[in-house]
């Protein structure tokens, strides 16, 4: 299915309920210069000085730092209008929905291979590293002309979500922005349920009701939401309530209908702000970001192989392992960029609700990415360093399903992947 091209003037991203239209030249001209800030402001930054400005062994957050350096919604529809308009055909974006604001949520898709990564940024709306990272790759896939670059878009086909909760990222927090009421209003069959568990009345200090989009997730692709499964619990599937999940839902759907799979699904979060690297040569260094497969319960999701037999826990550890190798080979294992290591994960930690595990239960192999700290305790401090190692992770990836190298390494290795704790001196 072709979706509209839809990008926003100034006016409509600053409007509830923006209306759609196309670029004109002047548009385009400042979608050109916007492009080259964007570009300027994920130039690689030296890790040495990126440490240097936290100050030796030390965590330090901001109360209320300036988010400003960091891509809003008009801006990525800019970029990504620039990008396609440049790339001569190899980069596509369409619009894949609209949040309950009725801003774009744009796909961007580039190579034409059988083997397929999917990828989003920023569903939750506070954290918006990958939405960076996504941005460059995508930049450098439509211009570059070396020859590993034509490799990757013959051997994959990359399908990049910049941005997927608009509407809480221009409010700087975690959840979207849409009502009990709204939702009812969307399935009248609700009307008399209880409240979904993880819709709250409130976010991240704003008085205004939403969702969190990374529980609103579920196995069954066709899942029409029913008044019996609400408010439904923590480790249980959600029940795609809200247009962001159901927009990545469909994107996913669609790309399984065209291509008969999915390989590969990474999805792009922040973690805290403190935590430090136990273990392997980096042991005690403030962590870059963390790895994981899906949560799924005791015994890698036992319980579920039964209904869901295309569930391959290994394949989604070996993917995670791919990126890590990738980050060590590029930076060498003592670089603050390859500071990389495993999520917390205990065997008996389940969350069916997240895309990452709904679409695992499908045959995907995901990947979380979970950097440390985010605009609101770090404001753009070490946004250099941190887009660059999440870009690299995820080239990295890419690189391994263009050459079939994922398939190779073994799974288990990734247990061995150091820890991370709490700095409590940050307390």
């Amino acid at each position: 299915m072709r979706l509209r091209k839809q990008f926003p003037g100034k006016a409509e991203a600053n409007a509830g309920n923006p209306l759609p239209r196309f670029f004109d030249r002047r548009t385009s001209m400042l979608a050109a210069a916007v492009t080259m800030a964007l570009t300027a402001s994920i130039a690689v930054t030296s890790p040495a000085r990126a440490l240097d400005q936290e100050g030796p062994g030390s965590c330090k957050t901001q109360e209320d730092p300036s988010w400003s350096g960091w891509s809003d919604h008009e801006q990525v529809g800019k970029a990504l209008a620039q990008i396609e308009q440049t790339s001569g055909g190899r980069v596509d974006v369409e619009v894949a929905g609209r949040s309950p604001q009725g801003r774009p949520l744009w796909a961007a898709r580039a190579g034409t291979g059988d083997r397929v990564l999917l990828v989003t940024s920023a569903i939750h709306g506070n954290e918006r590293t990958g939405t960076e990272a996504l941005l460059a790759i995508l930049k450098d896939l439509g211009s570059g002309g070396d020859a590993r670059t034509r490799q990757l878009l013959e051997d994959i086909t990359l399908v990049a979500m910049p941005m997927v909760n608009p509407d809480g990222g221009e409010l700087n927090r975690r959840v979207n922005v849409l009502s009990w009421a709204d939702t009812v209003a969307a399935f009248p069959q609700l009307r008399d349920a209880p409240r979904a568990w993880y819709h709250s009345l409130s976010g991240d200090g704003i008085d205004l009701p939403g969702y969190d989009l990374n529980r609103d997730f579920n196995p069954d692709l066709g899942y029409v939401p029913r008044a019996a499964d609400l408010p439904g619990e923590q480790t249980g599937a959600g029940f795609f309530l809200s247009p962001e999940s159901r927009a990545i839902r469909d994107v996913y759907v669609g790309l399984r209908q065209e291509k008969g799979a999915v390989d590969a699904y990474i999805d792009l979060h922040h973690m805290g702000p403190c935590d430090r690297v136990t273990g392997g040569p980096q042991d005690g260094d403030l962590i870059t970001f963390s790895l994981d497969y899906p949560p799924l319960g005791v015994q890698d999701g036992a319980a579920y192989q039964a209904a869901w037999p295309a569930l391959d826990q290994d394949k989604s550890r070996r993917y995670a392992l791919s990126v890590f190798n990738g980050l060590v080979e590029k930076y060498g294992s003592q670089s603050p960029l390859a500071a990389v290591g495993r999520y917390f994960h205990p065997d008996a930690r389940e969350y069916a609700g997240q895309g990452r595990s709904a679409f695992a239960l499908n045959g995907t192999g995901t990947v979380l990415f979970e950097v440390r700290g985010q605009q609101d305790d770090l404001g753009q401090r070490h946004k250099g360093m941190f887009v660059n190692a999440v870009r690299t992770g995820i080239e990295s990836l890419m690189t391994g399903l263009a050459s079939g190298s994922v398939d190779s390494l073994d799974g288990d290795a990734f247990f061995d992947l150091p820890d991370y704790g709490w700095d409590t001196a940050a307390d």
